[in-house]
């Protein structure tokens, strides 16, 4: 909708003198404003203002509704072919048991199977602030047992109160 209100059409235009193109591309060359108008309106068409920075600015005849219709239908076309990241979180502590890691690791290998990225993150407490190289090496051990269908985006790394780590599906 933005897009609509930036483009000027017909009598919205205010360039007394306009380099008016076809829409198959053919020059009709610099005519004023009123006779670049009765042209459009000759051939059932818009005038549409596509450069208005040049000297003179360029206006091109067209069906301003077709041409709409056509950005928005190559607008939906893009969006179809559009990849979708879907990032799971799994949060953690620095003093979680073994089993409770593993399970947390199954998890996020059936997220990996799925195509899913996953952020691991493990949250600091307290005096574990002061020692951020153990969520750093609990993100080591679990890298450990998932680096053989994973890849890391991101090494682990502080911010805040948590260490991250973002890990990829590995590329079949």
């Amino acid at each position: 909708m933005s897009k609509e209100k930036e483009v000027l059409l017909n009598e919205e235009i205010r360039a007394s003198e306009l380099r008016c193109v076809g829409e198959n591309g053919e020059a009709f060359g610099i005519l004023s404003r009123t006779e670049a108008l009765k042209l459009a309106s000759s051939k059932g068409l818009d005038l549409v203002l596509i450069a208005p920075d040049a000297k003179p600015p360029v206006a091109k005849v067209m069906d301003f509704g077709k041409f709409r219709y056509q950005q928005e239908k190559k607008q939906k076309e893009a969006k179809k072919k559009q990849k979708v990241i879907d990032i799971k979180e799994i949060k953690l502590s620095v003093k979680i048991a073994q089993n409770d890691i593993n399970y947390k690791v199954r998890h996020a290998l059936e997220f990996l199977e799925q195509g899913k990225f996953v952020k691991f993150r493990v949250f600091l407490k307290g005096r574990e602030m002061q020692n951020p190289k153990a969520g750093a090496d609990l993100l080591e051990k679990i890298w450990q047992s998932i680096e053989d269908k994973a890849s890391r985006e991101k090494e682990p790394n502080f911010e805040g109160r948590y260490v991250n780590m973002m890990v990829v599906p590995k590329k079949s």
